[in-house]
Protein backbone atom coordinates (compact mmCIF):
# COMPACT_ATOMS: atom_id res chain seq x y z
CA UNK A 1 0.00 0.00 0.00
CA UNK A 2 1.51 3.27 -1.16
CA UNK A 3 1.61 6.57 1.28
CA UNK A 4 0.63 9.86 0.09
CA UNK A 5 2.47 12.79 0.58
CA UNK A 6 1.04 15.63 2.84
CA UNK A 7 2.22 19.07 3.95
CA UNK A 8 2.10 20.77 7.52
CA UNK A 9 0.63 24.33 6.57
CA UNK A 10 2.54 27.27 7.07
CA UNK A 11 5.72 25.44 8.12
CA UNK A 12 5.25 24.09 4.63
CA UNK A 13 7.31 20.87 5.31
CA UNK A 14 6.16 17.37 4.06
CA UNK A 15 5.88 13.29 5.15
CA UNK A 16 4.96 10.28 3.59
CA UNK A 17 1.68 9.62 5.52
CA UNK A 18 0.36 5.31 5.27
CA UNK A 19 -3.39 5.10 4.28
CA UNK A 20 -3.99 1.52 4.25
CA UNK A 21 -5.46 -1.52 6.98
CA UNK A 22 -2.35 -2.34 9.01
CA UNK A 23 -2.69 -5.84 9.50
CA UNK A 24 -0.24 -9.03 9.73
CA UNK A 25 2.94 -6.20 9.76
CA UNK A 26 1.67 -5.01 6.41
CA UNK A 27 -0.47 -1.48 4.68
CA UNK A 28 -3.62 -3.18 2.80
CA UNK A 29 -6.08 -2.39 0.87
CA UNK A 30 -10.01 -3.17 2.77
CA UNK A 31 -11.06 -5.99 1.06
CA UNK A 32 -14.27 -3.71 -0.12
CA UNK A 33 -11.72 -1.27 -1.78
CA UNK A 34 -13.75 1.77 -0.23
CA UNK A 35 -11.98 4.63 1.36
CA UNK A 36 -12.80 7.62 3.60
CA UNK A 37 -11.86 11.46 3.68
CA UNK A 38 -9.96 12.41 6.24
CA UNK A 39 -9.92 16.23 6.76
CA UNK A 40 -8.40 18.62 8.60
CA UNK A 41 -10.31 20.96 11.12
CA UNK A 42 -8.05 23.78 10.50
CA UNK A 43 -9.39 24.45 7.33
CA UNK A 44 -11.44 21.80 6.58
CA UNK A 45 -9.40 20.63 3.85
CA UNK A 46 -8.53 16.78 2.24
CA UNK A 47 -5.76 15.81 3.60
CA UNK A 48 -6.16 12.37 2.28
CA UNK A 49 -8.30 9.05 1.95
CA UNK A 50 -8.04 6.41 4.09
CA UNK A 51 -8.78 2.41 3.36
CA UNK A 52 -11.79 1.97 5.05
CA UNK A 53 -12.37 -1.79 7.31
CA UNK A 54 -15.03 -3.20 7.68
CA UNK A 55 -16.39 -7.04 9.18
CA UNK A 56 -14.24 -8.85 6.40
CA UNK A 57 -11.36 -7.01 7.29
CA UNK A 58 -11.56 -7.38 11.07
CA UNK A 59 -12.06 -11.13 10.72
CA UNK A 60 -8.55 -10.93 8.84
CA UNK A 61 -6.99 -9.03 11.20
CA UNK A 62 -8.18 -11.60 14.09
CA UNK A 63 -7.08 -14.37 12.40
CA UNK A 64 -3.37 -12.56 12.18
CA UNK A 65 -3.66 -11.72 15.80
CA UNK A 66 -4.85 -14.95 16.69
CA UNK A 67 -1.99 -16.67 15.54
CA UNK A 68 0.66 -14.19 16.72
CA UNK A 69 -0.67 -14.69 20.02
CA UNK A 70 0.25 -18.61 19.72
CA UNK A 71 4.14 -16.92 20.34
CA UNK A 72 3.78 -13.88 21.53
CA UNK A 73 2.46 -14.99 24.38
CA UNK A 74 5.63 -17.31 25.29
CA UNK A 75 7.90 -14.57 24.39
CA UNK A 76 10.43 -13.56 27.43
CA UNK A 77 9.03 -10.82 29.66
CA UNK A 78 12.37 -9.13 28.90
CA UNK A 79 12.33 -9.65 25.39
CA UNK A 80 8.37 -7.76 24.96
CA UNK A 81 9.61 -4.90 27.09
CA UNK A 82 13.09 -4.43 24.76
CA UNK A 83 10.10 -4.29 21.68
CA UNK A 84 8.47 -1.69 23.74
CA UNK A 85 11.40 0.22 24.72
CA UNK A 86 12.73 0.30 21.30
CA UNK A 87 9.52 1.39 19.86
CA UNK A 88 9.91 4.13 23.29
CA UNK A 89 13.13 5.40 21.22
CA UNK A 90 12.06 5.27 17.44
CA UNK A 91 8.87 7.33 18.37
CA UNK A 92 11.53 9.69 20.66
CA UNK A 93 13.33 10.07 17.26
CA UNK A 94 10.04 11.26 15.29
CA UNK A 95 8.46 13.15 18.44
CA UNK A 96 8.14 16.36 16.55
CA UNK A 97 6.91 14.38 13.34
CA UNK A 98 3.90 12.81 15.54
CA UNK A 99 3.53 15.85 16.98
CA UNK A 100 2.99 17.88 13.81
CA UNK A 101 0.61 15.16 12.18
CA UNK A 102 -1.52 15.19 15.32
CA UNK A 103 -2.16 18.94 15.13
CA UNK A 104 -2.92 18.90 11.48
CA UNK A 105 -5.16 15.79 11.53
CA UNK A 106 -6.70 16.38 15.39
CA UNK A 107 -6.45 20.11 14.81
CA UNK A 108 -4.78 20.74 18.49
CA UNK A 109 -2.24 23.16 19.04
CA UNK A 110 1.07 21.96 18.75
CA UNK A 111 1.86 22.41 22.19
CA UNK A 112 -0.64 20.04 23.66
CA UNK A 113 0.50 17.71 20.86
CA UNK A 114 3.64 17.29 22.00
CA UNK A 115 2.55 17.50 25.79
CA UNK A 116 0.40 13.95 23.87
CA UNK A 117 3.89 12.39 22.77
CA UNK A 118 5.78 13.12 25.59
CA UNK A 119 3.66 11.31 27.58
CA UNK A 120 3.33 8.31 24.43
CA UNK A 121 6.96 7.80 24.84
CA UNK A 122 7.34 7.72 28.75
CA UNK A 123 4.22 5.34 29.08
CA UNK A 124 5.82 3.00 26.03
CA UNK A 125 8.99 2.78 28.14
CA UNK A 126 6.50 2.45 32.24
CA UNK A 127 4.95 -0.51 30.17
CA UNK A 128 8.52 -1.88 28.94
CA UNK A 129 9.55 -1.30 32.54
CA UNK A 130 6.23 -3.74 33.69
CA UNK A 131 6.94 -6.34 31.29
CA UNK A 132 8.79 -8.39 33.77
CA UNK A 133 7.07 -7.67 36.50
CA UNK A 134 3.97 -9.31 36.73
CA UNK A 135 3.88 -11.77 39.33
CA UNK A 136 1.68 -14.35 40.54
CA UNK A 137 2.12 -15.84 44.57
CA UNK A 138 2.61 -19.09 46.30
CA UNK A 139 -0.14 -19.90 48.64
CA UNK A 140 0.31 -22.31 51.97
CA UNK A 141 -2.29 -24.89 51.67
CA UNK A 142 -0.80 -27.91 53.27
CA UNK A 143 1.69 -30.06 53.25
CA UNK A 144 0.89 -32.66 50.69
CA UNK A 145 0.52 -29.89 47.69
CA UNK A 146 2.22 -26.82 46.07
CA UNK A 147 -0.29 -24.12 45.23
CA UNK A 148 0.45 -21.18 42.89
CA UNK A 149 -1.14 -18.70 40.97
CA UNK A 150 -0.29 -16.95 37.30
CA UNK A 151 -0.82 -14.46 35.84
CA UNK A 152 -1.92 -15.06 32.32
CA UNK A 153 -2.74 -13.27 28.86
CA UNK A 154 -6.53 -12.78 27.68
CA UNK A 155 -5.76 -13.69 23.76
CA UNK A 156 -6.88 -11.26 21.37
CA UNK A 157 -7.69 -7.67 22.90
CA UNK A 158 -9.83 -5.33 20.78
CA UNK A 159 -9.36 -1.44 21.47
CA UNK A 160 -11.68 1.65 20.41
CA UNK A 161 -10.23 5.08 20.76
CA UNK A 162 -11.56 8.22 20.16
CA UNK A 163 -10.24 11.31 18.27
CA UNK A 164 -9.63 14.35 21.03
CA UNK A 165 -6.16 12.25 21.74
CA UNK A 166 -5.39 9.95 19.11
CA UNK A 167 -1.79 8.88 19.78
CA UNK A 168 -2.41 8.98 23.63
CA UNK A 169 -4.67 6.79 23.88
CA UNK A 170 -3.41 4.37 21.31
CA UNK A 171 -0.76 4.22 23.93
CA UNK A 172 -3.16 3.69 26.41
CA UNK A 173 -4.37 0.21 24.90
CA UNK A 174 -1.32 -1.10 23.01
CA UNK A 175 1.33 -0.58 25.68
CA UNK A 176 -0.69 -2.96 28.35
CA UNK A 177 -1.55 -5.34 25.82
CA UNK A 178 1.72 -6.35 24.52
CA UNK A 179 3.16 -6.18 28.01
CA UNK A 180 1.02 -8.60 29.29
CA UNK A 181 1.18 -10.88 26.52
CA UNK A 182 -1.46 -10.33 24.64
CA UNK A 183 -1.83 -9.43 20.93
CA UNK A 184 -4.61 -6.39 19.85
CA UNK A 185 -6.45 -4.76 17.07
CA UNK A 186 -7.22 -1.33 17.33
CA UNK A 187 -9.86 0.89 15.69
CA UNK A 188 -8.90 4.65 15.72
CA UNK A 189 -11.61 6.99 15.30
CA UNK A 190 -12.73 8.02 11.65
CA UNK A 191 -11.69 11.40 12.22
CA UNK A 192 -8.20 11.28 13.71
CA UNK A 193 -6.55 8.23 12.08
CA UNK A 194 -3.51 9.59 11.05
CA UNK A 195 -0.90 9.23 13.46
CA UNK A 196 -2.14 5.96 14.58
CA UNK A 197 -1.17 4.66 11.00
CA UNK A 198 2.49 6.72 10.68
CA UNK A 199 3.45 4.83 14.31
CA UNK A 200 2.39 1.76 12.50
CA UNK A 201 5.74 1.94 10.16
CA UNK A 202 7.39 2.40 13.83
CA UNK A 203 6.03 -0.91 15.04
CA UNK A 204 7.48 -2.95 12.38
CA UNK A 205 10.80 -1.29 12.40
CA UNK A 206 10.74 -1.94 16.00
CA UNK A 207 10.57 -5.67 15.04
CA UNK A 208 7.35 -6.35 17.34
CA UNK A 209 6.50 -9.70 15.33
CA UNK A 210 3.67 -9.95 12.05
CA UNK A 211 0.35 -9.73 13.61
CA UNK A 212 0.80 -8.32 17.43
CA UNK A 213 -0.58 -4.73 16.80
CA UNK A 214 -3.15 -4.67 13.73
CA UNK A 215 -4.66 -0.83 13.45
CA UNK A 216 -8.04 -1.23 11.16
CA UNK A 217 -9.49 2.78 10.44
CA UNK A 218 -13.30 2.56 10.01
CA UNK A 219 -16.76 2.89 10.64
CA UNK A 220 -18.38 2.76 13.99
CA UNK A 221 -20.64 0.29 12.69
CA UNK A 222 -18.83 -1.64 9.81
CA UNK A 223 -15.51 -2.15 12.04
CA UNK A 224 -16.28 -1.27 15.77
CA UNK A 225 -19.21 -3.70 15.97
CA UNK A 226 -17.55 -6.39 14.56
CA UNK A 227 -14.74 -5.80 16.94
CA UNK A 228 -17.19 -5.52 20.04
CA UNK A 229 -19.03 -8.94 18.24
CA UNK A 230 -16.41 -10.75 17.82
CA UNK A 231 -15.98 -13.98 19.46
CA UNK A 232 -12.26 -14.86 19.27
CA UNK A 233 -11.59 -10.98 20.98
CA UNK A 234 -11.42 -11.50 24.99
CA UNK A 235 -11.16 -8.02 26.26
CA UNK A 236 -12.20 -4.87 24.47
CA UNK A 237 -10.94 -1.38 26.13
CA UNK A 238 -13.11 1.59 24.66
CA UNK A 239 -12.53 5.68 25.18
CA UNK A 240 -15.73 7.89 24.64
CA UNK A 241 -18.30 8.89 25.29
CA UNK A 242 -21.18 7.46 28.34
CA UNK A 243 -23.95 7.08 25.24
CA UNK A 244 -21.89 4.83 23.10
CA UNK A 245 -20.02 2.94 26.18
CA UNK A 246 -23.37 1.57 27.48
CA UNK A 247 -23.82 0.00 23.82
CA UNK A 248 -20.32 -1.64 23.88
CA UNK A 249 -20.85 -3.21 27.63
CA UNK A 250 -23.92 -4.66 25.78
CA UNK A 251 -22.25 -5.87 22.32
CA UNK A 252 -19.75 -7.15 24.56
CA UNK A 253 -22.09 -9.02 26.70
CA UNK A 254 -22.70 -11.65 24.15
CA UNK A 255 -19.57 -13.15 24.02
CA UNK A 256 -18.59 -12.45 27.64
CA UNK A 257 -15.79 -10.29 27.39
CA UNK A 258 -13.83 -8.23 29.74
CA UNK A 259 -14.36 -4.71 29.17
CA UNK A 260 -12.69 -1.80 30.06
CA UNK A 261 -14.29 1.62 29.45
CA UNK A 262 -13.32 5.47 30.12
CA UNK A 263 -16.31 7.69 29.17
CA UNK A 264 -17.51 11.09 29.92
CA UNK A 265 -16.94 13.56 32.26
CA UNK A 266 -18.04 16.98 33.86
CA UNK A 267 -15.69 17.71 36.31
CA UNK A 268 -15.21 20.10 38.93
CA UNK A 269 -12.85 22.52 39.55
CA UNK A 270 -12.76 23.76 43.10
CA UNK A 271 -11.08 27.37 44.60
CA UNK A 272 -10.74 28.50 48.00
CA UNK A 273 -10.38 32.05 48.62
CA UNK A 274 -6.89 30.89 50.22
CA UNK A 275 -5.44 29.80 46.82
CA UNK A 276 -2.48 30.98 45.47
CA UNK A 277 -4.34 33.28 42.08
CA UNK A 278 -1.79 33.56 39.69
CA UNK A 279 -1.00 29.57 39.76
CA UNK A 280 -4.94 28.36 40.28
CA UNK A 281 -6.05 30.89 36.82
CA UNK A 282 -3.58 29.14 35.16
CA UNK A 283 -4.59 25.67 36.46
CA UNK A 284 -8.06 26.70 35.35
CA UNK A 285 -7.14 27.59 31.47
CA UNK A 286 -5.23 24.42 31.41
CA UNK A 287 -8.26 22.54 32.86
CA UNK A 288 -10.71 23.68 30.54
CA UNK A 289 -9.18 25.16 27.91
CA UNK A 290 -5.87 22.62 27.09
CA UNK A 291 -6.97 20.83 23.91
CA UNK A 292 -9.85 22.69 23.21
CA UNK A 293 -11.51 21.77 25.92
CA UNK A 294 -11.83 18.56 24.35
CA UNK A 295 -10.70 16.76 27.09
CA UNK A 296 -12.86 14.04 29.27
CA UNK A 297 -11.79 14.83 32.81
CA UNK A 298 -12.03 18.55 31.77
CA UNK A 299 -12.72 21.48 34.66
CA UNK A 300 -15.60 22.29 32.94
CA UNK A 301 -17.81 23.30 36.39
CA UNK A 302 -15.68 25.72 38.21
CA UNK A 303 -16.65 26.35 42.10
CA UNK A 304 -15.28 29.61 43.17
CA UNK A 305 -15.81 30.77 46.77
CA UNK A 306 -17.93 33.89 47.71
CA UNK A 307 -17.80 34.46 51.38
CA UNK A 308 -16.26 37.41 50.35
CA UNK A 309 -17.71 39.12 47.48
CA UNK A 310 -14.93 41.70 46.32
CA UNK A 311 -12.10 38.96 46.44
CA UNK A 312 -14.71 36.93 43.98
CA UNK A 313 -15.37 39.79 41.71
CA UNK A 314 -11.67 40.58 41.53
CA UNK A 315 -11.15 36.74 40.92
CA UNK A 316 -13.43 36.63 38.01
CA UNK A 317 -11.98 39.69 36.92
CA UNK A 318 -8.66 38.62 36.47
CA UNK A 319 -9.86 35.40 35.27
CA UNK A 320 -11.58 37.11 32.68
CA UNK A 321 -8.28 39.35 31.65
CA UNK A 322 -5.93 36.04 31.28
CA UNK A 323 -8.33 34.13 29.24
CA UNK A 324 -8.71 36.89 26.61
CA UNK A 325 -4.83 37.38 25.92
CA UNK A 326 -5.04 33.13 24.80
CA UNK A 327 -3.93 33.10 21.15
CA UNK A 328 -6.12 30.89 19.31
CA UNK A 329 -5.89 29.66 15.91
CA UNK A 330 -3.91 27.68 13.54
CA UNK A 331 -1.73 24.81 15.25
CA UNK A 332 1.49 25.99 12.90
CA UNK A 333 1.48 29.78 13.97
CA UNK A 334 3.76 30.95 16.73
CA UNK A 335 2.23 31.18 19.82
CA UNK A 336 -1.47 29.51 19.58
CA UNK A 337 -2.82 28.12 22.42
CA UNK A 338 -5.92 26.51 21.34
CA UNK A 339 -6.37 25.51 18.33
CA UNK A 340 -9.60 24.35 16.25
CA UNK A 341 -12.37 21.71 17.37
CA UNK A 342 -11.95 17.98 15.77
CA UNK A 343 -14.82 17.00 13.87
CA UNK A 344 -18.20 19.55 12.48
CA UNK A 345 -20.42 17.76 14.70
CA UNK A 346 -18.69 18.75 17.93
CA UNK A 347 -18.00 22.20 16.93
CA UNK A 348 -21.48 22.49 16.17
CA UNK A 349 -22.51 20.82 19.42
CA UNK A 350 -20.39 23.63 21.56
CA UNK A 351 -21.77 26.70 19.37
CA UNK A 352 -25.60 24.63 20.37
CA UNK A 353 -24.38 24.98 24.24
CA UNK A 354 -23.78 28.41 24.12
CA UNK A 355 -26.82 29.59 21.88
CA UNK A 356 -28.64 27.86 24.76
CA UNK A 357 -27.04 29.66 27.39
CA UNK A 358 -27.45 33.08 25.97
CA UNK A 359 -31.30 31.74 25.43
CA UNK A 360 -31.47 31.10 28.84
CA UNK A 361 -30.01 34.31 29.62
CA UNK A 362 -26.45 32.67 31.53
CA UNK A 363 -23.98 35.93 32.49
CA UNK A 364 -21.34 36.05 30.10
CA UNK A 365 -17.59 36.56 31.18
CA UNK A 366 -16.25 36.27 27.86
CA UNK A 367 -15.64 34.39 24.53
CA UNK A 368 -19.10 33.10 23.16
CA UNK A 369 -18.88 33.34 19.37
CA UNK A 370 -16.74 31.74 16.32
CA UNK A 371 -13.70 32.55 15.22
CA UNK A 372 -13.15 32.88 11.17
CA UNK A 373 -15.50 31.62 8.78
CA UNK A 374 -13.11 28.47 7.57
CA UNK A 375 -12.26 25.48 10.46
CA UNK A 376 -13.68 25.05 13.86
CA UNK A 377 -12.74 27.64 15.97
CA UNK A 378 -14.39 28.68 18.90
CA UNK A 379 -13.53 31.52 21.00
CA UNK A 380 -12.22 30.40 24.94
CA UNK A 381 -15.64 31.20 26.70
CA UNK A 382 -17.22 31.28 30.49
CA UNK A 383 -20.18 31.92 31.75
CA UNK A 384 -20.76 33.07 35.43
CA UNK A 385 -23.37 32.54 38.39
CA UNK A 386 -24.39 29.82 36.71
CA UNK A 387 -27.64 27.81 38.39
CA UNK A 388 -26.27 24.20 39.80
CA UNK A 389 -29.27 22.51 37.43
CA UNK A 390 -28.56 24.11 34.54
CA UNK A 391 -27.81 22.56 31.45
CA UNK A 392 -24.24 23.72 30.76
CA UNK A 393 -24.01 22.64 34.13
CA UNK A 394 -24.97 19.12 33.91
CA UNK A 395 -23.84 18.10 30.65
CA UNK A 396 -20.56 17.60 29.42
CA UNK A 397 -19.90 19.89 26.69
CA UNK A 398 -16.32 18.64 25.27
CA UNK A 399 -15.34 21.97 24.44
CA UNK A 400 -13.45 25.14 25.27
CA UNK A 401 -16.73 26.34 27.64
CA UNK A 402 -16.62 26.56 31.46
CA UNK A 403 -19.66 27.40 34.01
CA UNK A 404 -18.94 29.08 37.17
CA UNK A 405 -20.75 28.72 40.19
CA UNK A 406 -20.26 30.30 43.85
CA UNK A 407 -20.15 28.39 46.94
CA UNK A 408 -20.38 29.94 50.95
CA UNK A 409 -19.96 26.83 52.83
CA UNK A 410 -17.94 23.90 52.20
CA UNK A 411 -20.61 21.14 52.62
CA UNK A 412 -22.57 23.14 49.97
CA UNK A 413 -19.44 22.48 47.53
CA UNK A 414 -19.23 18.90 48.14
CA UNK A 415 -22.98 18.48 47.33
CA UNK A 416 -22.87 20.55 44.36
CA UNK A 417 -19.31 18.82 43.31
CA UNK A 418 -21.04 15.58 43.49
CA UNK A 419 -24.30 16.53 41.75
CA UNK A 420 -23.43 14.79 38.72
CA UNK A 421 -23.79 11.27 36.97
CA UNK A 422 -20.08 11.43 36.02
CA UNK A 423 -17.05 11.09 38.40
CA UNK A 424 -14.12 11.38 36.48
CA UNK A 425 -11.45 14.44 37.48
CA UNK A 426 -11.62 16.75 40.01
CA UNK A 427 -9.65 19.65 41.00
CA UNK A 428 -8.82 21.68 44.55
CA UNK A 429 -6.88 24.97 44.70
CA UNK A 430 -6.10 25.92 48.40
CA UNK A 431 -2.78 26.89 50.65
CA UNK A 432 -4.26 24.74 53.03
CA UNK A 433 -3.42 21.14 52.97
CA UNK A 434 -5.25 19.68 55.79
CA UNK A 435 -8.81 21.52 53.95
CA UNK A 436 -7.56 19.56 50.82
CA UNK A 437 -7.12 16.61 51.90
CA UNK A 438 -10.91 17.08 53.32
CA UNK A 439 -12.36 17.81 50.62
CA UNK A 440 -10.44 15.15 48.15
CA UNK A 441 -11.60 12.39 50.04
CA UNK A 442 -15.43 12.98 50.03
CA UNK A 443 -15.00 14.12 46.20
CA UNK A 444 -16.53 11.33 43.65
CA UNK A 445 -14.16 11.64 41.42
CA UNK A 446 -11.77 9.30 39.99
CA UNK A 447 -8.68 11.83 39.86
CA UNK A 448 -8.24 14.71 42.17
CA UNK A 449 -5.65 17.25 41.48
CA UNK A 450 -4.79 19.88 44.14
CA UNK A 451 -3.25 22.87 42.68
CA UNK A 452 -2.39 21.57 39.58
CA UNK A 453 -4.95 20.31 36.50
CA UNK A 454 -4.65 17.71 33.84
CA UNK A 455 -1.16 16.21 35.27
CA UNK A 456 -0.62 12.97 34.37
CA UNK A 457 1.99 10.18 35.22
CA UNK A 458 1.90 6.56 33.41
CA UNK A 459 2.21 5.12 37.10
CA UNK A 460 -1.23 6.63 38.51
CA UNK A 461 -4.20 5.33 37.31
CA UNK A 462 -6.34 6.99 35.72
CA UNK A 463 -10.21 6.15 35.49
CA UNK A 464 -14.00 7.09 36.57
CA UNK A 465 -16.52 6.54 38.93
CA UNK A 466 -20.37 6.63 38.12
CA UNK A 467 -20.92 7.18 34.31
CA UNK A 468 -17.56 7.71 33.69
CA UNK A 469 -16.76 4.27 33.24
CA UNK A 470 -15.22 1.14 34.92
CA UNK A 471 -11.85 0.29 35.27
CA UNK A 472 -8.67 2.13 35.39
CA UNK A 473 -5.58 2.82 32.50
CA UNK A 474 -2.19 3.40 33.15
CA UNK A 475 -0.72 2.47 36.71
Amino acid sequence: MSATSVTFPIINETYQQPTGLFINNEFVSAKSGKTFDVNTPIDESLICKVQQADAEDVEIAVQAASKAYKTWRFTPPNERGRYLNKLADLMDEKRDLLAKIESLDNGKALHCAKFDVNLVIEYFRYCAGYCDKIDGRTITTDVEHFTYTRKEPLGVCGAITPWNFPLLMFAWKIGPALATGNTIILKPASATPLSNLFTCTLIKEAGIPAGVVNVVPGSGRGCGNSILQHPKIKKVAFTGSTEVGKTVMKECANSIKKVTLELGGKSPNIVFKDCNVEQTIQNLITGIFFNGGEVCCAGSRIYIEATDEKWYTEFLTKFKETVEKLKIGNPFEEGVFQGAQTTPDQFQTVLDYITAANESSLKLLTGGKRIGNKGYFVEPTIFYDVPQNSKLTQEEIFGPVAVVLPFKSTEELIEKANDSDFGLGSGIHTEDFNKAIWVSERLEAGSVWINTYNDFHPAAPFGGYKESGIGREMG
